[in-house]
């Protein structure tokens, strides 16, 4: 028996071997373009471990040696963590009569420029930093007056009262904008004899010959795009210290590096993130309630996404909200935009009666460690230890890092300070 072919399947036969001969044609002259291109146009190296500087001809005759200074220790970061660790050792230093030099290098070009949360604050680090931190002016003006909280649904919120002994309950707290607070905290490292760098970004560990952290070298300034030098040059400071405190706040890369080199994750479960978005809002002095703490669950987000939502009420001179969504990085659905989740969250009918007619004044956003007490690493290696955000000392049930980072920038110092003075130990650094 004989098959008719159909003239159709025929022509659908042609169109499609056309349409391959045209993609064809397509990817070749792609390819001819992209060869010309890069013939015309120089490589673009940002890092030199992309192209090696001394495989590179730009670089010949660049002086590279750097300068190198000596120090008793050297912290990494000045958030509340590194600040409260070179505080504390200069407190012990001054009440014990010892002199212990303390260098402390930030990235920022000023100390709390790049420090974002919400924030709720539980005070009692800062009590034992500075018992008189009222008297000394400390910009914690916004004592928490009401504690809420609740779950969304997509047109209404079912209140859940907050009961008496939950780690949820804000009583006694503060509501404060940590940016300012790390400013503050700065000014007093500096008052006792701490040495703030600001603009310079730690970039590498330095190791000794038998493998213990040896201090760290701050970033090279003065290269182009291309990686090319600029006749402005200048090569990074190297800082040597007898013990190195990394303060580097969430997912730090010198934490990274430490964590592989000393195996620091062997005995804890693995860490796990979020992120965290974050407004400034001036309101409507009629909506404006100072002291007032609301924290939600639930929608826009789904039952298998973990996050949540803040709005605080700050007591400033203008009526000013702090408001904030964060959402756990382990979310399913790969289509889940955090930010667009955050603006569907002000537009529910709970929210957006406190928004309307104001002005966002600011933004931004900043990693969480969310793992808990069960992804703690190992925080002490040879020559140094991690403290704060650097190793996830978040509390995930208060929903609070703060004081914890504090605190443990405070237990770090009096460590440090207890081996510095009893074993006398002398700097392998020096040369």
């Amino acid at each position: 028996m004989l098959f008719h072919r159909c003239p159709a399947a025929g022509r659908a036969r042609q169109c499609f071997h056309a349409l391959k001969l045209l993609k064809k044609d397509c990817l070749q002259s792609l390819r001819v373009s992209r060869c010309a291109s890069t013939a015309a146009v120089p490589r673009i190296t940002t890092h030199y471990t992309i192209h090696p500087r001394d495989k590179d001809k730009r670089w010949q005759g660049v002086n590279m040696e750097r300068f190198a200074e000596e120090a008793d220790v050297v912290v990494v970061g000045a958030g509340p963590a590194g600040l409260s660790a070179a505080i504390r050792l200069k407190q012990l230093a001054a009440e014990h009569s010892r002199e212990v030099r303390v260098c402390l290098v930030e990235k920022a070009s000023q100390i709390g420029a790049h420090t974002l949360s919400g924030a709720c604050v539980e005070p009692r680090a800062l009590e034992e930093l500075f018992p008189d931190w009222k008297e000394r002016g400390a910009p914690l003006n916004t004592p928490v007056t009401e504690d809420k909280f609740g779950i969304l649904t997509k047109t209404s919120r079912i209140p859940v009262p907050i009961l008496p002994g939950l780690p949820m309950v804000n009583h006694g707290n503060y509501i404060v904008r940590l940016g300012h607070l790390v400013s503050w905290l700065g000014e007093q490292a500096e008052a006792l004899g701490v040495e703030i760098y600001p603009g310079y970004a730690a970039a590498e560990v330095l190791f000794h010959e038998d493998g213990s952290v040896k201090g760290i070298a701050t970033n090279d300034v003065g290269i182009q795009k291309d990686g090319a030098p600029k006749a402005t040059f200048e090569r990074g400071l190297e800082l040597h210290a007898k013990v190195t405190v990394f303060a580097e706040g969430c997912h730090g890369h010198l934490a990274k590096q430490l964590y592989k080199r000393y195996n620091l994750r062997e005995n804890c479960q693995p860490q796990s993130y979020g992120i965290g978005l974050k407004e400034l809002w001036t309101i409507d002095k009629t909506k404006w309630k100072p002291g007032r703490v609301e924290h939600t669950v639930g929608w826009p987000l789904d039952r298998h996404t973990y996050g949540g939502s803040f709005l605080y009420h700050l007591n400033e001179p203008e009526p000013l909200v702090a408001l904030g969504f964060v959402v756990g990085l382990d979310y399913q659905n790969p289509y889940l935009n955090p930010f667009r989740e955050f603006q569907r969250w002000k537009h529910h009918p709970s929210v957006q009666p406190t928004l309307e007619g104001g002005t966002r004044i600011a933004y931004g956003a900043r990693a969480l460690n969310e793992g808990g007490i069960q992804s703690i690493p190992k925080l002490t290696f040879p020559g140094g230890l991690l403290i704060g955000c650097s190793p996830g000392l978040l509390n995930v049930p208060k929903i609070k890092g703060t004081h914890t980072a504090m605190k443990s920038g405070i237990l770090a110092s009096e460590a440090i300070f207890s081996r510095l003075t009893n074993e006398n130990l002398q700097s392998k650094t020096i040369g």
